[in-house]
């Protein structure tokens, strides 16, 4: 029998509306009546399957949203938050306490950047930033107290690829817990399928896909999802990250046609990426052979879904960065808009916006150059036409010479 892909466990899951809707009835509801005191009691004591006391415990339209992720990244259980950052910060406050060590790759997201370094210290707890590429590097940072190895599987925005069952190797023979930010590649890369402890996504990006939406997930064992769902000592119970019912239900909906964006968004990215690198442009993505993780990350991915959306592209200096992306959003290529996996274009310059919390001295550490420019490309129906129309910037603003 083949492998079963994860978009087909998507589709295969089935639920009906109370009323027979081919979409499950959104409850709009922050609390729940009982007809006994006895079952409320046991609701509360988590003894009751099937019966709701408070949405911020849980609702019918995140259980539902809870168990299609699940299913998509092959966990036993998961646990939608109301934003990706709700995501993170309980489930690595679930993971350690004071005293304890986190190991965390370099190029990772400002927010969680900011978490790590200026946050977590005030419950005494450390943070090693690493090359996440340098396998020596990571264990060498490794402590006695170190609990968590944190990566994204692609980081956010050098587009560093993360070898995950290496790095499964080594959290493994230290005891530790390996949590993975997929954020970048759904249905791409299955890292719990590659050793990976813990995934985590922002829906906010390609899996809601409409840039209408925030919210978070984390994937994982279900013990560890009844841990954060504890209500007495679970972080997501008592931190309160709760996503809305309504935006739950968006999500799923959008769900259901992300193994079709993927696609497109890929399709896209690789034609414009070796266009623009054939061009003489300083070009990073992952599915060109230039980029130095080319080889592994071609052996993580289902090649149906590509290599992703999101490429980089260095004008040179912030103000010539600048003008691209001004003039490209003049012309309707896109918008100049931090996030990403929307359908249209979003372009940024991520050294003063997404990654702003890393200080100026760490972003040249780690080559976040200031004329780059992080694109997540969108799902154009004719990418030539808009390679054209990209390029004609480049040249009129003496970025390329036609």
């Amino acid at each position: 029998m083949h492998d079963f892909n994860p978009a087909d466990r998507i589709q295969d899951l089935q639920y009906f509306g109370e009323f027979g809707g081919v979409n499950p009835s959104i409850s709009d509801s922050s609390t729940y009546t009982f007809l006994s005191a006895k079952t409320m009691f046991d609701t509360f004591e988590g003894n009751a399957e099937g019966c709701y006391l408070y949405s911020r415990h849980s609702s019918p339209s995140n259980l539902y949203l809870d168990q299609a992720i699940a299913a998509m990244e092959g966990a036993e259980a998961a646990n939608v938050s109301a934003s990706g950052m709700g995501a993170i910060t309980p489930t690595l406050l679930q993971l350690c306490g004071q005293g304890d060590h986190v190991v965390s790759s370099r190029t990772i997201y400002g927010g969680t950047y900011a978490f790590l370094k200026n946050f977590v210290p005030r419950f005494g707890i450390g943070c090693s930033f690493v090359d996440i590429t340098k396998m020596d590097a990571v264990e060498a940072a490794i402590q006695p107290n170190t609990k968590v190895l944190y990566c994204e599987t692609v980081s956010n925005p050098l587009l560093e690829v993360a070898d995950i069952a290496s790095l499964s190797k080594i959290a493994k023979k230290h005891n530790l817990t390996l949590v993975v930010d997929n954020t970048f590649s759904p249905l791409s890369v299955a890292p719990l399928k590659l050793g990976a402890d813990i995934v985590i996504h922002s829906l906010t990006k390609y899996i809601n896909g409409s840039s209408d939406t925030v919210g978070g997930v984390t994937c994982a064992s279900r013990d560890f999802i009844n841990s954060l769902k504890d209500v007495n000592s679970g972080a997501s119970m008592l931190l309160g990250p709760t996503m809305d019912s309504l935006r739950s239900a968006s999500v799923m909906k959008n769900l259901r046609t992300l193994h079709i964006r993927m696609k497109q968004h890929s399709h896209n990215a690789l034609y414009l990426a070796e266009r623009f690198e054939k061009e003489g442009i300083k070009t990073v993505y992952p599915g060109l052979a230039s980029h130095p993780s080319h080889a592994l990350y071609k052996g993580m991915i289902n090649p149906e879904y590509g290599f992703g959306g999101m490429m980089t592209l260095d004008m040179g200096s912030l103000e010539k960065a600048n003008e691209v992306m001004e003039l490209m959003q003049t012309r309707n290529l896109g918008y100049l808009a931090v996030s990403l996996g929307f359908y249209k274009t979003l372009f940024s310059a991520p050294g003063t916006s997404t990654s702003s919390e890393i200080p100026l001295e760490e972003q040249q550490e780690m080559g976040l150059t200031d004329g780059l420019i992080r694109f997540s490309i969108g799902l154009d129906n004719d990418i030539e036409r808009t390679y054209d129309m990209m390029r004609a910037c480049m040249v009129e603003l003496g970025v390329l010479v036609n």
